[in-house]
């Protein structure tokens, strides 16, 4: 089954992320593939929306933060779009005030998450509001920080309102802050498509299924339990795993219940909520600099375990 890639697009108010937007979606109409667009608004009101074609489905996400207030509604649009539409790609346009983290945690459902392939997080940065953000409040400086942080991809926008000292001292310090991520100074967000298109979400380890960015980059990763595992058990392997670890959620199957359990972890501590149906046992990771290779070997033998005790 071919996954549906996902594109996230990042950055704050007024930085360029819709006019981004269009140039991608006039680019995969030339090349004749199928895509959906979800844009997240803070309002009641969608801005936007005229920016993408007719023919291209559309989830608009209004008055609330997909990351927070109103992530089951775009659980729903999302399962929508995967299983009414199937498009080859989804876009996803986030609101200026979406952290990444909480942007992937919200999109990642365990009920599908195994049917998509997250290419990566393209942020936007306003060059000129980066060099004068210490005008901002700090909430809004560290948000800007860690969109940059957490990016696959930077576009520098807003170029052309800056001096060659200033474009030169802007990519010195988004460099400093992500090393790993590709950066482009444009004006009006024009980008080389290919550029985009180059974005690959890693090699695939063999047997991890896993959706890696880059080692040492924010990255995701999707388990598929067969058997039901011990609770102690998988409660000292979640004591185990590194402090980069930063969600984990999903479902799966501990003895001796007949039905699985929502498990929801954030921040060190683990949520089980026993559930009365049979759910797909997929357990979704979200971390940085992991080897999900060890990961998915410490979960294969939590099974094995569990199945000998028997």
């Amino acid at each position: 089954m071919n996954k549906t890639e996902i594109y996230i697009l990042s950055g704050f108010l007024g930085s360029g992320k819709t006019t981004l937007l269009k140039q991608l979606l006039e680019d995969e109409k030339k090349q004749g593939r199928k895509v959906a667009v979800m844009m997240n608004e803070l309002g009641k009101v969608s801005i936007d929306s005229d920016s993408v074609d007719e023919d291209v489905p559309l989830k608009e996400l209004l008055d609330g933060c997909i990351c927070c207030t109103i992530s089951d509604k775009l659980e729903a649009q999302l399962q929508e779009l995967l299983t009414v539409e199937k498009p080859e790609a989804i876009y996803i346009e986030t609101t200026g005030a979406a952290h990444p983290v909480e942007v992937l945690d919200s999109i990642l459902s365990p009920l599908f998450a195994d049917r998509m392939i997250v290419k990566g997080i393209i942020s936007v940065v306003d060059g000129p509001r980066w060099l004068n953000r210490k005008s901002l409040s700090p909430q809004v400086q560290q948000l800007l920080i860690e969109q940059v942080r957490h990016a696959d991809l930077i576009v520098l926008n807003k170029a052309d309102a800056l001096t060659e000292a200033e474009q030169a001292l802007l990519t010195m310090e988004i460099q400093a802050l992500n090393s790993h991520a590709f950066n482009i100074l444009t004006s009006y967000s024009k980008v080389a498509m290919k550029q985009i298109r180059g974005l690959s979400p890693g090699e695939k380890r063999d047997p991890a299924h896993s959706h890696v960015f880059s080692d040492l980059k924010l990255s995701t990763y999707v388990y598929q339990f067969q058997n039901p595992v011990n609770q102690s058990d998988f409660e000292d392997f979640l004591r185990s795993l590194p402090d980069t670890v930063y969600r984990i959620k999903g479902y799966l199957k501990l003895h001796p219940s007949n039905y699985p359990f929502l498990f929801q972890f954030s921040y060190g501590m683990p949520l089980y909520m026993q559930e009365h149906i049979n759910m797909p046992l997929n357990i979704v990771f979200i971390g940085e600099n992991l080897d999900w290779g060890i990961i998915e070997q410490q979960l294969f033998a939590l099974e094995e375990k569990a199945a000998e005790s028997l």
